[in-house]
């Protein structure tokens, strides 16, 4: 098959994603520009089918970073319609038990008063048309699927995927060639776990005097519940049951408006036992009393998936490196003792913005290492926020949600994270499996489709789709590996890590066969993290394909 050339635009600055990093990104450049009466050309590429189709986050927002970026957000109309009114934590000690713990007890940041309950999708559709307005070109449905790269080594921009190509490699009818972006400067906002932000890390060895980056799986269900047990502002969180033992995580349950409730669980993926699966736990958790007695007589909507970045400020690549900026999630932005990432984002975006703004300013070429954003990073409340909170996972981690807990309440609540020690957590969370032989399997409940469902019937209430003739984007690095090794020693985790049935091993007269049905991929990123055999690359399907989450 020949090449065929493919066409190229040129801009000031490329955002890869438009999440909230991404779009606060485009929505500074633009702001600084109009200020200092400058053109400017921003290009925002997304991947799903709109803004807002591959966003999932629980959500509560702190609007600290919205208000230095839009003061006059709510006469703007962002939706941010529902202000918290209560928070209630709990810890489950089993199927129908719990605590309640006092609210003197709760670290300081898990006090939600002033925070609201959103739909991150909305916020972004909405950050989206402000960025519009400023004069910023965002392309939907088009997958940033490849960095360019200068002679002497700086990022020269992204290449968007071809589009109309057959699961063998042949053009099909209505092929289109991706289109070369190039840029002075491209922002790699991905969201957690970005193919090409993990490929540029590597790269440029941006990770060298980090810690270990962590990860969770987040999965999240919407329900219409009864009117009479809806109570706009309520913010339940919890921890324990099901997740014992050597597993860990916590659930979230937030009343929002229109008699809707967001239900879900974050697991954290440095679990062992390999007969685990989060989907799984997820529907046990639903029947706990706690839980159910807001779901009962409820109807689920929607279903999405996706991995978190929770390392925190230990954890941090540098984040800039020759012609670009990594940001938000895809650095690891997220601050997992507030279990928040949305403000964190937007602001390691705008101070992206500025870093980008100051250079052009100066008349930059473009391609330079922006060594300014170390400095304004270090100087914002967004550096101090993370630096407090460095301890909080790896307390977790190494104590346990009751020891950890407790250390973490005495180093938020009375030293406000200024304890004068630094704990550490340098294990992959893939290496943490251990093998099947030392482990106990796993029997989960039948879903009884009230309260619980299965994965197909999941992954179709989140509207996902891809182009079924396509090279499939869950690449094995080495196709032996699932059933040569990983199933003797681990029985094949990817069965059951998934949240969405995308990895099978079928049996046949012949023998075993690994299947991966890549059309119900949700795009969440855990089979890139959690593989023991870091066997399977994750990279971009064709546009629009995945997800199309609303609401969510």
């Amino acid at each position: 098959m020949n090449a065929v050339a493919r066409e190229s635009m040129e801009f000031d600055v490329v955002i890869v994603g438009a999440g909230p990093a991404g779009l606060s990104a485009a929505c500074k450049l633009m702001q600084q520009a109009q200020a200092a009466e400058q053109e400017m050309t921003v290009c925002v590429v997304e991947k799903g089918s709109e803004v807002g189709a591959h966003i999932l986050s629980g959500a509560v927002v702190e609007s600290r970073a919205l208000d230095e970026l839009f003061p006059e957000w709510k006469e703007l109309g962002a939706p941010l319609n529902t202000p918290v009114v209560e928070d209630q934590i709990f810890m489950l000690k089993n199927e129908t038990s719990s605590i309640k713990v006092p609210n003197m007890f709760v670290p300081k940041t898990m006090h939600n008063h002033g925070n609201y309950i959103v739909s991150l999708g909305n916020l972004c559709r909405w950050l989206a048309e402000q960025a519009e307005q400023l004069g910023v070109e965002i392309f939907p449905g088009f997958a940033a699927s490849e960095v360019l790269y200068n002679e002497d080594g700086s990022v020269k921009g992204i290449a968007t995927g071809d589009m109309g190509v057959s699961a063998s490699g042949e053009h099909k009818d209505g092929y289109m060639p991706g289109m070369e972006l190039h840029a002075k400067y491209t922002i790699f906002s991905e969201g957690c776990r970005g193919h090409l932000g993990k490929e540029l890390i590597e790269r440029y060895d941006l990770a060298a005097q980090s810690d270990a980056q962590h990860y969770g799986l987040g999965i999240k269900e919407l329900w219409d519940v009864d009117p009479d047990k809806h109570q706009p502002g309520l913010v339940l969180h919890g921890s324990g049951w099901p997740l014992t033992g050597e597993s860990s995580g916590g659930f979230f349950l937030y009343h929002t408006e229109n008699n809707q409730v967001v239900v879900g669980l974050i697991v954290d993926l440095n679990y062992k036992n390999p007969y685990l699966s989060p989907f799984d736990e997820f529907q046990k958790l639903k029947h706990h009393p706690v839980l159910k007695q807001y779901l009962d007589g409820g109807k689920r909507v929607s279903y999405g998936a996706r991995a978190i970045t929770k390392g925190g400020f230990n954890a941090l690549p540098k984040m800039t490196f020759p012609g670009g900026i990594v940001a938000g999630c895809n650095a690891g932005t997220l601050n997992f003792s507030k279990i928040k990432g949305t403000h964190t984002a937007m602001k390691s975006g705008m101070l992206a913005a500025e870093a980008i703004f100051d250079a052009l300013q100066s008349s930059s070429a473009g391609g330079e290492d922006l060594n300014s954003f170390a400095d304004k990073f270090k100087a914002s409340w967004l550096y101090d926020e993370l630096f407090s909170s460095k301890n909080f996972g790896p307390a977790m981690h190494k104590f346990g949600p009751l020891l950890g807990g407790a250390f973490n309440f005495i180093d938020q609540n009375i030293f406000s994270g200024k304890l004068p020690v630094t704990l550490h957590d340098n294990h992959e969370d893939y290496a943490q499996l251990k093998p099947a032989a030392e482990c106990e399997q796993i029997t989960y409940p039948k879903p009884d489709g009230v309260l619980s469902f299965d994965k197909l019937s999941s992954v179709f209430l989140s509207n996902t789709n891809h182009e079924e003739d396509q090279p499939c984007h869950l690449q094995l690095k080495d196709p032996s590996i699932p059933l040569g090794s990983n199933l003797e020693r681990f029985a094949e985790p990817a069965q059951r890590y998934c949240p969405a049935g995308v990895y099978e091993v079928i049996e046949e007269a012949e023998g075993k066969r690994f299947q991966i049905n890549s059309q119900n991929c949700v795009h969440c990123k855990t089979c890139d993290i959690k593989d023991p055999a870091q066997n399977i690359r994750w990279v971009v399907p064709e546009g629009t394909g995945g997800p199309n989450y609303p609401n969510m």
